[in-house]
């Protein structure tokens, strides 16, 4: 095997592993359970083979600040399509965790101390291009956010009462999940890019009590007013029964006049309505209830709405962080993120651990490309997270991260969002980054917030794919060509699709709005991960695992997910827009992604088959592309849109895009038997030379 898979190029290995809170955390489960763990691979083993050891040495580690006790961490006999519940009879609240702490010592007579002095800075909050710097403090954050609970109280929100907030990676976005989570209540959050009706499928589903919305954006240099968007928003949520209004968020000096819009407030008007009423004491819930919803990316229809139980979180987020990622509080985190992705979570979760997060609002390439590494280093960041896509625009145009400016508190840069290239990874030692820093390519998803693949400080860093797995995830492949069914491990070196064959906390509790128990057969919740195969967790991830590192290599994804410049959507929000634009011209649409071997970055295909006797011409890609643009928001826009004769569907006349973007990818396929017109599929050969097809100065 060694010689089939050659050993790639090391590029990193820690400087003192001995001294990283992983070797120490192996250290305390040695001396706690009697045993000799001395790598890595020593204390995975462990975390699968002694399942609710490993989870309750974690917990015990954590120290996180609760109420009650559990009889047992979780009933082995269940599989992950159970939903099995974590530390039943545990309770916690995050924000309560967020501003205090204890020690392990502290755990059994519940007292709590101050999680960091109130003057250390909280949050650094820097606007486009770096020129407004705003800092908070632990003790002005914990001031705001509990007046902030105190106006929601008075306004009624009530423990599992649901917020949504269409806000910048901004301080008082911060202050809205804080305060939601203080109160007991579920957390969700859009990016102000987009559209209205993006915002509305995943908003009315949860039936919100309170909207938060900015009322201005910074993007590009722009300034653009949200005034409209919250007009169309609120009248989108009247049939919510359980909403009750609006809350605008001055996002620059000068607040817009929302007089004219109806059901909605100003900020300060909210909270000098609960000015008289006290703070309120931490709500704390169940260690499975739910804090947090997320969305899919909607590749087979409505955004499916992801609820996350705040216990699973927060034990993935302790054992991620604090064990794989070293980070503490002497930590400073700077994660490009917008507020619609989970990476947005983990850019604030630092503070659990009294660290420093820098909230980046707008765009990482204004007024250039430096912006993110001068922040970096002005910050004196410990942790950056970015993409490839970033990482290639800077090798692009030859600029080396480690020549622009200081960047000597740099320990960690990790990257995700979409595949790294070998090239990227020897670029970023090479020519970008300090050699000291370590790269973590990382995967895992919305889906479970949090990472299946995952750095580490006791295994090197070597040239593509991640160190690892995540601690107490078994990681298999299976044999992506089988139906749906049993399934079969394919040996390392195998690509095939990416599983989770055992149960962790930190996967959904349920759906919100899906069939009860949560992942019953014939739900949307077991459709997603375990329609599949049996009794695992599918992912859709096509990767294999090398046989001699260990690494995990993220290959692409099985299905249909859109990925441009790391921007993750699905196919259905583009089918949409065509229904609700288009229906009296177009009959069917399909849209893909391509991404050749020479491709630096994936491009989305839309396909039109025209209704008998409509035109394809340029002002209907000019009308698609316009409407894509408003409804769901300009990153969502195909770069190539075409006119096909035919759509590949399978027997039960199901449109297929894999096949097709296999195809556009460069790659020659078998057609599968299912396919009802395999004959279709010749049709897109084409296309994997797209350049040819077109004029330049066309680009239909």
């Amino acid at each position: 095997m060694a010689e089939t898979h050659p050993v790639p190029r090391k590029l990193w290995e820690h400087a003192d592993p001995k001294s990283t809170f992983m070797w120490r955390f192996m250290e305390g489960v040695n001396a706690k359970r009697g045993l000799d763990l001395k790598t890595f691979w020593d204390l995975h083993n462990y975390s699968l083979n002694q399942r609710s050891s490993f989870w309750a040495d974690v917990f015990e580690t954590a120290a996180f600040i609760h109420e009650g006790t559990y009889t047992q961490v979780v009933d082995e006999s269940l599989t992950v399509n159970q939903v099995p519940k974590w530390f039943d009879g545990v309770k916690l609240n995050f924000a309560e965790n967020m501003f205090f702490s204890r020690s392990p010592s502290d755990v059994s007579t519940h007292r709590t101390t101050t999680h960091k002095e109130d003057d250390k800075v909280a949050v650094t909050e820097v606007r486009e291009g770096g020129s407004e710097v705003r800092n908070v403090t632990y003790g002005e954050l914990r001031r705001r956010a509990g007046r902030l609970a105190a106006a929601m109280k008075a306004a009624g929100l009530q423990k599992g009462d649901r917020v949504v907030l269409v806000g910048a990676n901004s301080v008082e976005t911060l202050l809205v999940l804080i305060a939601t989570t203080w109160l007991g209540g579920i957390f969700s959050s859009s990016s102000t890019d987009m559209g209205v009706k993006g915002i509305l499928q995943r908003a009315v589903q949860v039936n919100p009590k309170f909207l938060f919305i900015d009322d201005a954006a910074l993007y590009n240099g722009k300034v653009v007013d949200l005034r409209s968007k919250i007009a169309e928003v609120i009248d989108g949520l009247k049939d919510c029964s359980n909403f009750t209004g609006a809350v605008a968020i001055r996002r620059f000096e000068q607040a817009r006049d929302i007089s004219r819009i109806p059901r909605a407030q100003t900020w300060d008007s909210f909270l000098e309505k609960g000015k008289s009423t006290p703070v309120p004491d931490f709500v704390r819930v169940g260690f499975h209830e739910p804090f947090l919803i997320c969305y899919s990316s909607g590749t087979t229809g409505m955004p499916k709405a992801i609820v996350h139980s705040v216990g699973g979180i927060m034990i993935s987020y302790f054992k991620e962080g604090r064990i794989h990622e070293d980070l503490g509080p002497d930590t400073v985190a700077l994660q490009y993120t917008t507020t619609g992705w989970i990476m947005y979570f983990t850019n604030i979760a630092i503070l659990l651990f009294g660290g420093r997060t820098v909230a980046y609002d707008g765009s990482p390439f204004q007024p250039d490309a430096s912006i993110l590494v001068r922040t970096a280093a002005e910050q004196k960041v410990t942790k950056l997270g970015i993409s490839p896509r970033w990482m290639h625009e800077l090798a692009k145009n030859n600029l080396s991260p480690r020549e622009m400016a200081d960047l000597s508190s740099l320990k960690v840069v990790t990257s995700t969002g979409m595949v790294l290239s070998d090239q990227l990874f020897e670029w970023f030692y090479d020519q970008g980054f300090p050699t000291s820093v370590q790269l973590g390519n990382i995967s895992g998803g919305t889906d479970i917030a949090g990472c299946f693949g995952l750095l580490n400080p006791l295994t090197p860093v070597y040239v593509g794919g991640t160190q690892g797995p995540s601690l107490g995830l078994h990681v298999a492949i299976y044999d992506s060509l089988l139906p749906n069914g049993p399934g079969s491990e394919v040996p390392h070196g195998t690509p095939g699709e990416l599983v989770a064959a055992n149960a962790f906390p930190n996967i959904p509790c349920f759906f919100w709005g899906d069939k009860e128990p949560a992942a019953t057969p014939g739900s949307r919740y077991h459709s997603a991960y375990f329609a599949r195969f049996d009794n695992v967790w599918a992912h859709g991830d096509f990767c294999q695992i090398h046989p001699v590192t260990g690494n995990i290599y993220f290959l692409g994804r099985a299905d249909g997910v859109l990925n441009p410049s790391g921007v993750r959507f699905g196919s259905a929000e583009i089918y949409g827009v065509i229904e609700r634009h288009f229906a009296d011209r177009v009959q069917d649409s399909v849209c893909v992604g391509q991404r050749r071997p020479q491709d630096a970055d994936e491009s989305v295909m839309l396909f039109l088959l025209m209704k008998q006797g409509e035109k394809f011409d340029r002002a209907l890609v000019n009308q698609v592309r316009e409407k894509i643009r408003t409804d769901l928001s300009k990153r969502h826009v195909p770069r190539w849109i075409f006119e096909t004769p035919e759509i590949p569907t399978t027997i039960n006349l199901k449109k297929v895009e894999l096949p097709i973007k296999q195809i556009v990818s460069g790659q020659t396929i078998k057609a599968s038997g299912t396919l009802a017109n395999p004959q279709s599929l010749d049709f897109y050969y084409q296309f994997a030379k797209v350049e040819e097809l077109v004029d330049p100065k066309e680009k239909l």
